[in-house]
């Protein structure tokens, strides 16, 4: 049976900028490189804890089909988006959302949704 939740892949014709925009514009640390024969990077906060896996789909083919929609913590929503919007990330002011909790929606450049709160 299912034991464990590894991760999430998300393919990109240009693996550069996407870890570029995970890692030195949201901050996720990269926490593993290369996979031997594979090209791509591991992006998380813990090895032992789910990941976000970027692959080149130009080698590997596509690992994901459609949008991927990505939810993260941050400590001050008001504080992440002046943070984002220094590093010429374009995205809205955060909002208040019907459930009364506030969200900053990014979208990554292969347009996946990452949701903060």
């Amino acid at each position: 049976m299912i034991k464990e939740f590894k991760g999430i892949n998300i393919s990109t014709k240009d693996p550069a900028k996407l870890v570029e925009f995970y890692n030195g514009k949201l901050g996720i640390p990269i926490v593993g490189e290369g996979f031997g024969n594979y090209d791509g990077a591991e992006l998380g906060f813990d090895k032992e804890a789910p990941v976000i896996y970027i692959w080149d789909e130009r080698k590997w083919g596509k690992s994901n089909e459609g949008s991927v929609n990505l939810v993260f913590g941050c400590d001050n929503l008001d504080t992440t988006y002046e943070e984002l919007k220094s590093l010429g990330v374009e995205l809205d002011p955060p909002i208040t959302a019907e459930w009364g909790g506030k969200e900053l929606m990014v979208f990554d450049p292969e347009g996946n949704k990452v949701l903060l709160l």
